[in-house]
């Protein structure tokens, strides 16, 4: 697992490039609550928005999530966990004033821009 990247994935760098590119001023691997050992991709302070672009695999996407052949029954509960904590996340955010956006890394950057202005211009 340690080969995996924490930040500067594919998915994230086209997002953040698009919103760089569209005069947007953003955080990157920033703690939103100092007390919250969790981590957005993207956060904009001032509105207070914590964007996550979560991976498929990691974070147990619909679509296209498979269960590991190979020790299915670790790697099950360790996405299982994942999404708890996505969703303890969410929760502890929104308790204290954030707007938190969730996107799969298989969503068009494009598309992800959008719906992330639409919400700073809101």
């Amino acid at each position: 697992m340690q080969g995996n990247r924490k930040r500067d994935t594919r998915p994230e760098l086209a997002v953040r490039r698009l919103l760089h590119a569209r005069g947007r001023r953003y955080l990157v691997d920033v703690a939103p609550l100092p007390d919250l050992r969790r981590r957005a991709d993207i956060v904009f302070r001032r509105p207070r928005i914590a964007i996550f672009l979560d991976g498929c695999y990691w974070h147990g996407c619909p679509e296209h999530y498979k269960t590991p052949g190979t020790n299915g029954g670790y790697w099950s509960a360790k996405i299982a966990s994942n999404v708890r904590r996505d969703l303890d996340t969410n929760t502890r955010l929104e308790q204290a004033g954030w707007l938190v956006l969730r996107f799969w890394e298989h969503e068009d950057p494009g598309a992800v821009c959008a719906v992330v202005e639409a919400h700073l211009d809101g």
